[in-house]
């Protein structure tokens, strides 16, 4: 397999577009699959997001045959010769082009929100998607973003057929790819996982993407320079190896592990900005699954705290064998259910943890273990999560530690609302920044 996942393909890809770092660039993600690889070039370019929502307008008899092409801001683009070949009235267009217009501001609403799109006018475009198959989405999206008023168009993709250039003419002023392999069946045979990607996935990346343009640091603390590793690690933990992703800043001053809830794993878009949040103020983060992919399959893992918490500890015995990391206190990072296999683990004899940062989580999971936790612990919940911040509430009685509950007004249970998610990562910044200082002292 070439690649990972759409992470460690948009991370390699940003690798090889590091020359247009600074050159008035936007990234256009192709909704869904392209967006996760596009959320990383943006990042890695210091770049804004958006995502480039078009839709072909296929022949009606032929649907897969496109006789043009429609974008957001009413751009449209008809290939006349087409419409003529495949003897298409003025009204069979006009028909297939109603529909296709409002799914494309219904796909536009439910993506972006209410951000507006950025403009593209005299800026450079790169246009990114997980690989380029027939190639005539991809072509649609340069040839919008030409229509916006991109000076400049950059088709940018992981794989692709090896012919792949010749599908798009002039449609865009330059192509990237990192492998044209052959033979070439479909896009998702380079990838050791091509899971759809979700609605929400998209939403999450474009909101975290948003956020992380302009991190609000209180600190004084900053680390700017490009991280001594940034790298995505394999961990045994008891009879399993975790993929995870370990990010080290030079001079770091701790190193934060996160553990992360139900449903998610180290790909989690929310997580990945609080640790870029992290990784700004000078500290480490390791993101790693909890679960194999064959665990998740039985639900009741999920919900296993012992089980969670004894992987987070075989986990944090690894960090402890890192020559670069070693040295360096450690706190915990959990979400969710993570919060309580987070707590869990630190209420281990000699666990040797800092601090404990929970976001959303549900402290009330370690149950019985809540008395035996010394890392000082900082809950924060949503003002909006009204079952959640009782469950808090709770929890914190039993706690015999350092401890804070912060609420974050108008945030729901996933922080989901402008601005809610970069406080809590403030917060849980400062919390870890204070309290990892200490321990190293």
């Amino acid at each position: 397999m070439t690649f990972i996942n759409r992470v460690d393909a948009g991370r390699r890809l940003a690798a090889r577009l590091q020359r247009l770092r600074g050159d008035q660039v936007v990234v256009l993600g192709l909704p869904r699959g392209g967006v996760p690889v596009a959320y990383e070039v943006a990042i890695a370019l210091g770049a804004p997001l958006d995502v480039i929502v078009v839709r072909k307008l296929g022949v009606p008899f032929q649907p897969e045959l496109g006789m043009g092409a429609i974008g957001e801001d009413g751009v449209r683009i008809i290939n006349e010769e087409i419409v003529r070949l495949a003897g298409v009235s003025d009204s069979e267009l006009a028909h297939v082009e109603v529909r296709e217009r409002a799914e494309l501001e219904r796909r536009a609403r439910r993506f972006r929100g209410d951000r507006p799109r950025i403009s593209l006018e005299g800026r450079t475009v790169v246009v990114v998607d997980d690989g380029v198959a027939t190639g005539s989405t991809a072509r649609a999206a340069c040839q919008v973003a030409r229509a916006q008023g991109a000076a400049r168009v950059v088709l940018a993709v992981p794989v692709a057929p090896p012919d792949w250039e010749d599908r798009f003419g002039t449609d865009a002023d330059e192509f990237v790819c990192l492998e044209t392999p052959e033979p070439f069946y479909a896009i998702g045979q380079f990838y050791a996982n091509f899971d759809q990607t979700s609605d929400e996935e998209v939403i999450d990346c474009l909101e975290q993407a948003a956020h992380r343009g302009a991190p609000v640091n209180t600190t004084g603390v900053t680390n700017d320079d490009p991280p001594l590793r940034d790298e995505e690690v394999e961990v045994t933990a008891g009879p399993v190896r975790l993929g995870g992703h370990l990010t080290l800043p030079e001079n770091a001053t701790g190193v934060v592990v996160f553990a992360h809830g139900s449903g998610s794993s180290r790909l989690s878009p929310r997580n990945r900005y609080v640790a870029s949040v992290l990784n700004s103020a000078g500290l480490a983060t390791l993101l790693f699954d909890l679960l194999t992919v064959e665990e998740e399959l039985d639900r009741s893992n999920v919900f296993d705290i012992s089980l969670l918490a004894r992987r987070l500890v075989d986990v944090t015995g690894w960090l402890r064998t890192q020559a670069d990391l070693a040295r360096l206190p450690i706190g915990y990072f959990g979400a969710s259910t993570g919060a309580g296999a987070a707590l869990w683990a630190a209420a281990e004899p000699d666990a040797g943890i800092a601090a404990v940062v929970s976001r959303g989580g549900r402290p009330d999971l370690a149950g019985p273990r809540l008395a035996d936790v010394g890392a000082a612990t900082l809950l924060i919940v949503g003002g909006h999560d009204d079952v959640v911040i009782e469950l808090n509430r709770q929890a914190q009685a039993q706690l015999r530690c350092e401890n804070r509950l912060v609420i974050i007004p108008g945030a729901t249970h996933l922080f989901e609302e402008p601005g809610t998610l970069q406080a809590a990562a403030e917060v849980a910044r400062d919390w870890f920044t204070s309290h990892l200082a200490a321990a190293r002292v």
